[in-house]
């Protein structure tokens, strides 16, 4: 097989598409193969700065972790998916991934103890791949887990991963954070999720929907994705970060989608040699192909490529504007102005973008609109 991402259980090709938003990660198999008060276990042994051992850690979290079991339909047949969940509050609400239970008709949840219960959908995020299912809190005693602050990792941090690879119920792995702000495109989509953790803690099908925990307990990520030329994990893995979720459950949970802001433009980061090769006016920034009809960038008269140019037999669209900035915040890359749009913004927020066109340099303020399903 040629190089792919899998979604836990799936495979999808990682290429920048480049665009200005985000959207899901697409349904797999292995994920086809997941009222009563109690005191949270975080409670009594969580301190700040507090580091656990893997045993502890594991001990303390496996109650807040279930298995996901989904039964979908293809076309005239009937499938099981597997996956995970983070069990969110006391009133039943548990947080997965949207392509865990996309098109499912029936969903069962597996506590730790092996209890099961029937789940029904609460809010879905097809766009972050995140999605709140719930369960009668009455029917069990509930032990949230805690979700943490994303934004304090550092490159090197250990992490663990719960969940029930290829259905092997509670399992844990552990590894370090890889990298942060990371893109992950999904397939046959125009859209991206920004701001991906990139870890190298062992994930495999079925852990889709599990937490990946810091070692002071706290959920810092939801497993989402691997990049595998099998299936399988292969020292690459994604997690949707905890602020992220922070944003979007509690929306889901209150109205059942939520919206995502969006630009509408298409384009290519610059770096030093496109900037040599094109003869840019800078090295770094976003340099807009194309500006979609009706789009937040349209209204506001941002300018795509006006003509082509094929220098050493590449054809390159060029006259594009050039984001250099955000709100004052510097744009080097797509990674910074995606990020800064899925952490800081939302549907009517006013952005001032610092562009360079024709060589000058000069500041465009549009106001972002609800990304459409399709344009």
């Amino acid at each position: 097989m040629d190089k792919t991402s899998a979604i836990l259980g799936g495979a999808y090709c990682v290429v920048v598409l480049l665009l200005i938003s985000i959207f899901i990660v697409s349904p797999s198999k292995l994920d086809s193969p997941y009222q009563i008060t109690q005191t949270n276990p975080f409670d009594q042994l969580i301190t700040k700065n507090t580091s656990l051992s893997l045993a502890d850690l594991f001990s303390q979290s496996d109650q807040g972790v279930v298995q996901v079991i989904v039964s979908k339909t293809n076309d005239s047949s009937t499938e099981r998916d597997l996956g995970s969940g983070i069990v969110y509050d006391t009133d039943g609400h548990i947080i997965t991934n949207n392509h865990v239970v996309v098109d499912s008709f029936k969903i069962r949840v597996i506590f730790h103890d092996g209890k099961s219960f029937p789940a029904t959908v609460t809010g879905t995020d097809p766009y972050a791949d995140l999605a709140v299912i719930k369960v009668d809190p009455s029917s069990y005693v509930l032990y949230p887990l805690i979700l943490g602050n994303s934004s304090k990792l550092r490159i090197g941090d250990q992490v663990a991963a719960i969940g029930n690879p290829f259905g092997l119920s509670g399992s844990i792995t552990s590894g370090i954070i890889s990298q942060v702000g990371r893109l992950l495109d999904p397939p046959n989509s125009s859209f991206s999720i920004p701001d991906v953790i990139q870890t190298d803690t062992p994930i495999n099908p079925g852990n889709s929907g599990g937490p990946l925990l810091d070692m002071q307990g706290e959920v810092i990520g939801i497993n989402t994705a691997i990049q595998s030329e099998t299936g399988e994990f292969s020292g690459v893995g994604f997690a949707i970060p905890s602020n992220t979720m922070k944003r979007i459950v509690p929306v889901l949970i209150q109205t059942g989608h939520y919206e995502h802001p969006w630009l509408g433009i298409t384009g290519i980061s610059v770096d030093p040699d496109l900037a040599d090769t094109l003869q840019l006016p800078v090295q770094s920034g976003f340099m807009i192909n194309t500006v979609v009809s009706n789009s937040s960038a349209a209204k506001a008269g941002l300018h795509g490529y006006n003509k082509t140019e094929t220098i050493n037999g590449t054809q390159y669209m060029v006259g594009g504007d050039i984001i250099i900035a955000v709100d004052g915040h510097p744009v080097t890359n797509i990674d910074d102005l995606l990020n800064y749009l899925q952490d800081q913004k939302s549907v009517g927020d006013k952005m001032t973008l610092t562009i360079i066109r024709d060589s000058k340099t000069m500041q465009i303020t549009l106001v972002l609109q609800q990304r459409p399903d399709q344009f």
